[in-house]
Parts: C-alpha cells; sequence; structure tokens
C-alpha cells in the first residue's frame, strides 16, 4: 500500500536512511541534511522537521512546512513537502509542493501517485485555491508528474517552468 506519512519520530531509523541516501541537490529538490549524521538527525534535524510543521522555531524567511515521506508498505520511496502558504519568494520559486523520489524507485509511478496524495493533504491545509509548483526544464519527468495531476504551465523562464494546480473550485467549495 502506498500512503503519506508526516515526519516522526518512531520510524527515525528509515526515515534517515532515505535523507542520507538523498543527495543534496538532485533536479531542484534539496536536502540540506544529506550525509548527516544519525545523531544530528535524531537531535536536531528530525525535530526541527516536526517543529517546523507545526510553525515553531521558523528561521527568518521561512513558513511553515509539513514533510510527509511517502511509503510503499514498509519502505520509504520518496519525501513530499507542504509548504501551508507562501511568502514573496515562494510565489516566484518553489512554490506550496517540493518532491522527491528515491532513484531506484523512479518511473515507478510513486511520484504521480505521492503528489496526488500530497494534493489532498495539501488541502486540509492551504487556503488558496491554487497550488503553485516549479519544476526545472530538464526534468521532463516531473512536469509529467505534475500535469497528470491537474497541472498547467502558468509561466516559465529560461530554467524553469512554474506551474499552478487549482485545488478548490471557489463556487462550489471542492474541486
Amino acid at each position: 500500500m502506498i500512503y503519506l506519512k508526516e515526519a516522526n519520530m518512531e520510524d527515525v531509523e528509515k526515515e534517515y536512511e532515505f535523507i542520507t541516501n538523498t543527495p543534496e541537490d538532485e533536479n531542484g529538490f534539496t536536502n540540506p541534511n544529506s550525509g548527516c549524521s544519525l545523531e544530528d538527525f535524531k537531535d536536531k534535524i528530525l525535530p526541527g522537521l516536526i517543529k517546523m510543521s507545526r510553525g515553531i522555531d521558523l528561521p527568518k524567511g521561512f513558513v511553515p512546512q509539513t514533510s510527509y515521506f511517502l511509503w510503499d508498505d514498509d519502505k520509504i520511496v520518496g519525501l513530499f513537502r507542504v509548504r501551508h502558504y507562501l511568502n514573496e519568494f515562494l510565489k516566484e520559486h518553489a512554490g506550496h509542493i517540493g518532491y522527491g523520489i528515491a532513484r531506484e524507485y523512479r518511473g515507478k509511478g510513486y511520484a504521480t501517485k505521492g503528489l496526488s496524495l500530497a494534493l489532498d493533504m495539501a488541502r486540509d491545509i492551504i487556503l488558496e485555491d491554487e497550488l503553485y509548483l516549479s519544476v526545472r526544464k530538464t526534468n521532463p519527468a516531473s512536469l509529467k508528474v505534475q500535469t497528470k495531476n491537474g497541472a498547467y504551465i502558468h509561466h516559465e523562464d529560461e530554467e524553469e517552468y512554474y506551474t499552478r494546480i487549482k485545488i478548490w473550485d471557489l463556487e462550489d467549495d471542492k474541486l
């Protein structure tokens, strides 16, 4: 069964394994904790992710963000980050949702299913009617994942497409 589960202390070993095996920056998905020690992950990084989801002790310029690991039964295959709202920088760049799938699980539908699940989570968190996302032009697979989940290209620059996904129909109060 494929499902999203919020970052938590009970699954620390598997979460740590996923984080340390994910590159620092791959196709626009950043992981500043790549290569951290288990001790740092347990004592600082994971508690920080949990606090961030609650809006506690946010660094200047950051917004609350919930990290959801994508599980397939008992293994983590990806990570989805849902930002609760956007500041001006996020509106022009990363948007509401960022995600990454472990290299060995790519091309198997996990990103498409994970984004669909993340959209369901976002409906409970985000007040806007559209979600903002971005994708590097060098990553057509991720653009395909987004379009399969209802995204359209809103605008682009030399390096990125900036997409939108409608999550609410304001007239009907649902999509």
